[in-house]
This record gives C-alpha cells, structure tokens and sequence, in this order.
C-alpha cells in the first residue's frame, strides 16, 4: 500500500485537499443513500469554536482558551475549579467520542453503544467491577479537594453537552443515530475515575505470562519453560537503581556522594524490611504445589479460554505483552549543554486515532492559595490534570514498572459455594443488567470469592470444564467443577487519582516523592528533574501498591483453595503490600542520568533489596541501549544537547541483529536468490530505516527463526489464530502402528501470540545460539523438499530461504526495490467503529499507512508481533524533550492531533511530522503561549 511519508507543506493546500475528499467522500454516501445525514455541514457541526466567546454555567470568571498553529490548547483562569471546569468543556469540544466510547467502557455498558455484540466484553467487564470500585474510590478514599475538581470537570463535560446529541457531538455520534435512537448522557466524577482502572487494566504487569507459562505445561517440560523465560541479565543489562536495600524501614540508596536526598519521603511505612525474609523466591504456586498436579490439565484448558477472552476486551492503551511500555531518561545538569537537567519521554501504547494523549497547558493567571496550577504536558480525555509534563519548577515522566500486581486462583466450587482451608464458604453475589441498543437486555450474576471475581463465570467453555478436570486424590473434590478468580490490586479502593493534582502542583523532589505515594495503581516507574540550585537536580521513585505473597512468586497459578498462596496480611483477606518508604527511589546519582525502559528495577536478593517486586521485567533490551548512548556522548563531547535527546528517541539499532547477522552471514547458500538476499547483510550497520531492504530481510529471517524453533512447538493456545499445522495425535495402539496425525490450529489473537520475538526472546535466542545443536533447532521436514534440521546453523539456512520467499511474494523478486517501511506500516484506526464498523466508516475515519522504521525492543520502538507479521502494533505514543534550563525550548510531538473530529485539520496533523522523528515547539511562559496563540476563545459565566 502507498504510505503517508511527509507532512503537507502548505496549511492552506492541505485543508484544500481535505475539503476536496471530503465532498467526494459525501458524494459516495449520497449514492449509498446515506446522502440526508451526510453533508458537509454534518460533518462540520461537530466542529468546536475557537474563537469568539461562549457562556459556560458554573464558572466563577472568565477562563481564555489560547491555541496554537496546531489546535493544542492552553488555560488561563483564575480559580482552581475555574480552570478544571474549562478543562472539561475543551476536553469535550476536541474529544467527546472518545470520552464517550472510554467510560462505556470502563463501566461494561459498550452494548449500549454498539450492540450485541459487545454483551461479552461487557459481561466480562462487569465481572470485574471497574466502575463499582471506581464509585467506592470517590466514596471513601478520595479528599474533599480532589473531588472538588473532579466535578468542576464533570460540570464543564456538561456544559459543553447542554442542548447536543448526533452530529452535534461528532461524526460517530451521527452514525450511531442512523440505527439508534442514542444520546449521550450527562458526565459524573466517577465516570473520570474509572479511567485509571482501563489504564491499570492494560498496564496490570505479568497476567499474560502467567497465563502463557501455565499453558505451556501442556506440552512443554519445566526445563523448557525455563528456557523460555531466562533471568534478567543484571551481568549486562543496568537496573534502574544499582545497589540499595531497606534499613531501619526506609529504603536506602547506594552509598556514596550523590546517591541519596537528605529530604524525606513524606509518610510513615507501617512494615520493616525485615519482613520479606518471609517471600519464597522460587516457588511456582498452583505448578508447584504438590496438592494440585493434577488439577493442572483443567486448569490449562480454563485459561486456554480466558487467553481468548482477554484477547476481545478492549486495550484502550495497547496488547498485552512485551510491546506495553515505554523509554524515559533524565540527564543531570552537569552533562547538559544547558547546564540544567534534560528530560525525555516517550510511552508506548497502541497506535489509535485519536491518540490516547491530548496536549493542554493549565496556567493560573496569578498562582496563589486559591489558583494553584501552572502546569503542562499530557492529559488523557475524561480526566483532569496533567498526566506527564511538566509545571514551573519541577519536570517528570512514566514508564510501566510492570510489577506482579495479579495473581490467578484455581478455586474449587460448590453449589453452595468455595472451599478455602478446608471449609465451604459463601460467594459474595451481585446481579448486573446489560442492557443493549435497539432493545434487550441480557442479566448476569457476578460471584466473587476471597480471591476475587471468579471470572472463569463468563465463559461456558471454562465452566464446564472444571467438571472433566482430572484431580488426585489430595486434591478438594471436585464437585461441580473448578473456576479460576483473579486478585489485582486494581480492585481494591485506591487514591491514584490523587497522585495526579499532587505531581501537578508539586515544587521540589520531597513533594515528587509524596505524591507519588498515592500512585498505587497502575505501579509506574517515574523520574523527575527540576531547575534548583546551580545545575538542578534529578531524581527516581519506584512507587505502587505491590502485593506481599505468604508462599509463591506469582509466575503460576495458585490453589485458590489454601489460605498459604493468599496474599500476606489479615485473616479478612486485605492484603499486605510493600510499604512506599520501602520501595526503591534514587536522588542525583553519581553516574548522572537515570534511564527507565520497563527493565530491572534494582537487584532482589539475599543482602540485596530485599521485596520481589516482579520477576517479568522487561530484559532491557531498550534501557542498556540508551545508558549506551548517554555514555557515548559524554564520553565524545562531554555534553548532551536538546537535540541530542531527540535523536536518541529515534535510534533504530536492533541489539538481535548485532548478535545474529555474523552467524548469518556464514552460512553456506547454494540457492542464488537466497545468496543474493544475504549479501544484503553484508556491511549492515544493523539500524532499521525506512529504506532498508536490509533490515527488512533481516527481520523476515528473525521472524522464520522464531517459527521454526519455538512457534511450531508452542501449544495451540498460545499461537497465533489461523495457523495450522499437522501434528501427532497420541495413540494407545501397539508401538509399531502409524501415529496419525491431526490438523491442529492456532487460538490466540494476533497481538499476544507467541513467540512475539521481543526482548525476551532475544534472551532465549542469545543463550541458545551457544549451543548448535539444542534440541530448540530440531525442526520437521516438510514433505520431500524441505529437509528437517537438527543444528542451528541448518535451522538458520532454512529461515534465510523461507524469507527470501516470503519477501519475494511480499515485495517483489527485485531486491532493490524492498524496503523496511513497506513491511512494517502503522495504520491508525479510530476507536471502536474504525475496527469494527461497517467497511465505509473505516474508510471515512481511518488513517494510513506510514512507512515507519524501528522495530521490537529499539529505543524508537515500533513494535510488531512476530508470530502474526510486520504491521506496527504498538507505537512511541508521544515523545517530549523537556529542558529545565528554559521550558519554552522544550519540544513535544503527539501521534496524532489535538482534534478527535475526522476531517478537522488537526485530525492527524502531527502524524508525518511524528513518523520522521520530528518535534514541535512547546511554549509555555505567557510570553511564548501569546506569541504562538492562533486563536482565543473566552469562556464566559452565565450572566456576565
């Protein structure tokens, strides 16, 4: 497919362009007969006023609205409620479908939106109770303060709502009307507070893995799962923090000048350190535990139909797996050319359109007791305040710590209930009522154990299953079955929401690291800088609600049955976490720079920290790139620029192809199209640009590489939906009989298969190649032509050939005209009906494709799933550079645009200028946002 490689070079003639294939676009719906609903003017009703002044009911003044060339918005206003009731109206103007779309969502109400097909997804979304914690959350954990500006967004949603519904509201609104009488309803506190529970949800750390390791006893022995999930290689790959453990019930850094801050951490911990000796590191919960092998066989087939079931919930933020996550690093001002810190960020989430982030200043015009913010960066629509940014003294950023913060229980039922420690007790029950568009209604019982919602309920395949479930004899007896339930963190009452205003107005690290106690779910890793003092200062806290396992490490499922795999802490079953004064922080260290990129946290260990925190780290693959990178250039110039920064987010180097392309390049070809691919390798520097046919063939082969040792010996469960092979079918007949063989097809959706062929499995493969003849290089022959191998080297000469004919089918014989981009393109897809509506409204809402360059596990990550093909599946959502040394040279970029409206100019304004690695110029100062103001709406109150 042709690709979106540059920007428009003239506003006007882009606009132009797009009103051209708008008015065609409206031309092929009045041929549809959609031709009534569909005008130019339907499309722009949902436009928002820029300009002028409009009346909002509530605010106590007036509130300006200044927008810059491309649509992102800063606030000006003079109270604190003022300014989040004016967040809200503009979050709604640019956003509302998917505002909309998120907290149907986040309540399990999709079917009211969209039909029967979304019953299951809410089904499964009600099971686990996001909106009902959420409620409990505002109720009872929530401070006067915080819920103040909580409604003052709400109010402002609703303001902007009063008197709209269809086209009014947006293009998708109008569609909906076409076949249902739908209107949206007013915005609640609540309904922003959920949010975080769709972020938790898709940030929740090692659920897939669990579930994967657990699928794989099936088929694979102990010893080659371990294979496929080696340790973090702290030998090579830097943690965090290095050093450091907990003394007195404080975590204390490393010793040494710099590695520590005299402030404190602003709270008190209720546990002492001395308490982990009590975590078992090792043990394998429900695979390890003697009383329930035999349990085992029900247990995979269970979780073979949860894996498909997770696969269709919504993943507002990206797939699960290696792709979730994110670079961030922070350089101290001793090594800047600024002479103050720098501060880089980049998440990686799903690719969307519009993208999960909307760019938004909130300034107060005078910051006092009564106007408190003066802050900028990231917002997510539905929510108040600034997620990642920065405000007048202090600068931070996220990556996904990706701890162990849900465990799976195999819990044995009863008609009257569960067994635990021997007795059978009550489920706690409630009913939920779906109701769905154009009529209907489906009711459904929702029962939770001690455990958690037992959420094996939502689906017939994993209900009756349990009752075929083979138990031994020490094993509860069966009964009607075994169900599997799910604790998380999530699900118990929080105050992250709390976190966000604190960060917003906080002025030093002390205030950094007080806020972030809050920040319980979804755990992040967050780094900070600020402009005090000479040269500033730099900093990192882990912070989290991470669970204290009594027995288990959390990598398998646990007997849901035996109080001993409970989390630790009361009898009531409220668990026990890792105290915040415990988790690990550092303040200036030595070394001068700070990178998190989901690897290590620090080293657990006798004498070492000492909580389990995960043992699914990322295996930094990205993080010991960028700690490369940093050292190379102080070492080169002794100083890191702004632009430094930015080239180091775009750094395409793949670390697998470093490793395998001399291994390749010594294989013996006979073939001469295979021969002639391989001299493409010849001279590669091993970076994935757009237009290289060298890393496109390179990754074809690493692709063919992971198919053939792992994918093909990978359970039916965990490969990927239509790929099918024949294999054995066990037989209980006399030795000497045929083995008949059997048609056997993959059930996993295309973003979680495996292998994915992230930084994981380059781990694998990095300590496989040692030995050329493991049995992982043992592939079958393929009819008479295709010989089996028994080496690596033989496995690697297949792989080269198989890719030389996938590309060659994919691209073309001619090799000069293959290229990376081709390959692996991003496709942004609207929410909801760019994925699943009819094939126009695709058509009309998406976007794409950009070529892009990247790949799994760079620091530019594009990441894509091996086991499925090349598309992007995950993306940099957004970059941002922040210099503290003057925040109006600071630079940020968004994936898409400010505006949810398709057609609106800023629809996808940013997108070419993201795809080539290019940044926009943040202002921030009332100078600079003045200077670079194109259009000024006053929001007005009532009566004045």
């Amino acid at each position: 497919m042709p690709a979106n490689e540059t920007a428009p070079s003239v506003k006007k003639k882009g606009r132009r362009a797009r009103l051209i294939v708008l008015v065609l676009v409206l031309a092929l719906f009045a041929g549809l007969g959609y031709g009534a609903y569909w005008s130019v003017d339907s499309v722009r009703a949902s436009f928002p006023q820029t300009t002028g002044s409009l009346k909002v009911p509530g605010l106590a003044g007036t509130v300006d609205v200044k927008r810059d060339a491309n649509g992102i918005p800063q606030l000006y206003a003079d109270s604190d409620e003022d300014l989040f009731r004016a967040q809200g109206f503009v979050h709604a103007q640019d956003r509302f479908w998917e505002m909309d779309v998120r907290r149907h969502m986040t309540s399990g109400r999709l079917s009211e939106m969209f039909g029967a097909g979304q019953v299951e997804t809410d089904a499964f979304l009600r099971t686990l109770g996001w909106r009902q914690v959420a409620q409990q959350e505002y109720d009872t954990k929530l401070s006067t303060e915080t819920k103040k500006y909580l409604q003052a967004y709400a109010d402002g949603v609703n303001a902007y709502l009063k008197g709209k519904s269809g086209k009014d509201l947006s293009v998708e609104h109008a569609a909906l009307k076409l076949s249902d009488d739908y209107a949206p309803e007013q915005w609640t506190p609540v309904d922003s507070v959920a949010w975080l529970k769709a972020m938790a949800w898709d940030l929740r750390g090692n659920m897939q893995d669990e579930i994967d390791r657990a699928l794989m006893t099936g088929k694979l022995s102990q010893a080659q799962i371990d294979d496929l999930y080696p340790p973090y290689p702290f030998d090579r790959n830097r943690p965090i923090v290095e050093g450091g453990t907990v003394k007195g019930g404080k975590y204390a850094p490393a010793a040494g000048p710099g590695s520590g801050s005299p402030v404190s951490s602003g709270g008190q911990g209720s546990t002492t350190g001395s308490q982990a000796s009590t975590q078992t590191v090792g043990e394998t919960g429900l695979a390890g535990n003697a009383t329930a092998q035999g349990a085992t066989v029900g247990l995979r087939t269970q979780l073979g139909a949860l894996a498909k079931t997770l696969d269709e919930i919504p993943a507002i933020l990206g797939p699960a797996g290696s792709g979730i996550g994110s670079n961030s690093w922070v350089v101290a001002g001793k090594y800047t050319t600024t002479g103050k810190p720098l501060l880089a960020n980049d998440p990686h989430l799903s690719p969307q359109l519009p993208s999960v982030w909307y760019q938004m200043g909130l300034h107060c015009r005078a910051v006092s007791a009564s106007c408190q913010y003066d802050v900028a960066g990231y917002t997510f629509s539905g929510m108040p305040g600034v997620v990642i940014g920065h405000n007048a003294d202090i600068a931070w950023g996220m990556t996904n710590l990706g701890a162990d913060v849900t465990d799976l229980y195999l819990e044995q039922v009863k008609p009257e209930g569960y067994v635990y420690d021997g007795k059978t007790l009550p489920f706690t029950t409630r009913e939920e009522v779906i109701k769905i568009a154009g009529g209907g209604e489906k009711k459904i019982t929702v029962r939770s154990t001690n455990n958690g919602p037992l959420i094996s309920d939502r689906s017939d395949e994993i209900t009756t299953v349990g009752a075929r479930a083979p138990v031994s004899s020490a094993a509860p007896d069966r009964g009607n079955g075994y169900g599997v339930s799910l604790r998380w963190t999530a699900l118990d009452p929080g105050k992250s929401m709390e976190a966000v205003f604190k960060l917003n107005r906080a002025k030093n690290f002390q205030d950094f690291r007080t806020a972030a106690r809050d920040f319980e779910v979804p755990s992040q890793n967050l780094i900070y800088a600020d402009n005090k003092g000479p040269s500033g200062n730099i900093g990192y806290q882990a912070p989290g609600r991470i669970p204290m396992r009594t027995t288990g490490d959390g990598k398998m499922p646990a007997p849901g049955w035996d109080s001993k795999y409970a989390w630790k802490g009361g009898k009531d079953g409220s668990a026990g976490y890792v105290p915040q004064d415990e988790m690990p922080w550092a303040y200036n260290p030595d070394r001068g720079f700070i990178v998190t990129a989901n690897q290590a946290v620090t080293e657990s260990g006798q004498g070492k920290y000492p909580y389990v925190l995960t043992t699914d780290w990322g295996y930094g693959a990205r993080s010991q790139r960028i700690n490369d990178l940093i050292e190379a250039k102080i070492k080169d110039s002794g100083k890191i620029s702004t632009d430094d920064m930015r080239t180091m987010q775009m750094d395409n180097s793949s670390e697998i192809a470093a490793l395998l392309t001399p291994m390749l390049a010594k294989i013996d070809v006979s073939d001469p199209d295979v021969r002639s691919a391989q001299k493409l390798l010849e001279g590669w520097n091993y970076t994935q640009e757009p237009d290289s046919a060298a890393a496109a063939y390179f990754n074809a082969v690493w692709r063919n590489i992971l198919k053939l040792a792992f994918g093909d010996k990978m359970p039916k469960e965990l490969r990927v939906e239509g790929s099918c092979m024949n294999v054995p079918e066990s037989t209980t007949g006399p030795a000497d009989d045929l083995v008949k063989m059997v048609r056997e097809c993959g059930e996993r959706g295309a973003d979680s298969a495996q292998p994915d062929g992230g930084d994981r499995w380059f781990e694998v493969v990095r300590r496989l190649v040692k030995d050329e003849n493991s049995a992982w290089w043992q592939s079958p022959a393929v009819g008479r032509t295709v010989a089996a191998t028994t080496s690596r080297d033989q496995l690697f000469a297949r792989a080269m050939k198989d890719a030389r004919w996938e590309l060659t089918a994919k691209l073309g014989k001619d090799q000069s005209t293959w290229s990376w981009g081709r390959m692996h393109q991003l496709m942004l897809k609207n929410q909801t009906i760019g994925t699943e509506g009819p094939g126009y409204l695709q058509w009309l809402l998406n976007r794409g494709p950009w070529n892009l360059g990247g790949g799994e596990a760079t620091v530019n990550a594009t990441g894509w799933n091996a086991s499925s093909g090349y598309g992007v599946t995950w993306v940099p959502s957004m970059r941002m550079v922040v210099n503290l040394a003057d925040f109006d040279k600071s630079r940020w970029i968004n994936l898409t645009g400010a505006s949810g409206h398709a057609y609106h100019d800023h629809y996808t304004d940013q997108t070419s200028l993201w795809a080539k690695g290019e940044l926009l110029d943040w202002a921030f100062g009332k100078d600079a946002v003045e200077k670079a103001t194109v259009d000024t709406l006053t929001l007005q109150p009532e009566g004045s």
